[in-house]
């Protein structure tokens, strides 16, 4: 039932690569604590170092935009969908 976040898809990226927490964080240019509590949600990104991320990552922008906003959205309990595609 619950909807994947920005932090649940990094955390499957890092599992997936079978990479660090601390390898995985120098890739990012962030802490291995900031990337933990991304991982688990405890720490959210803007959606500038959301593009970042993508772009160090070798990813779509717009996916990991996206994620990032709908995050957003999601934490200020507004039940809106980021539509990036559409959007002008």
């Amino acid at each position: 039932g619950k909807k994947p976040t920005l932090g649940d898809f990094i955390l499957a990226i890092r599992q997936g690569e079978e990479i660090t927490q601390v390898d995985f964080s120098k890739l990012l240019g962030i802490s291995r604590h900031n990337l933990c509590d991304i991982e688990h949600n405890r720490r959210f990104i803007s959606p500038k170092m959301a593009a970042q991320f993508a772009n160090k990552l070798g990813y779509s922008e717009k996916q990991f935009v996206r994620l990032c906003l709908q995050d957003m959205l999601n934490r200020e309990g507004l039940a809106l969908l980021v539509d990036i595609e559409n959007a002008a």
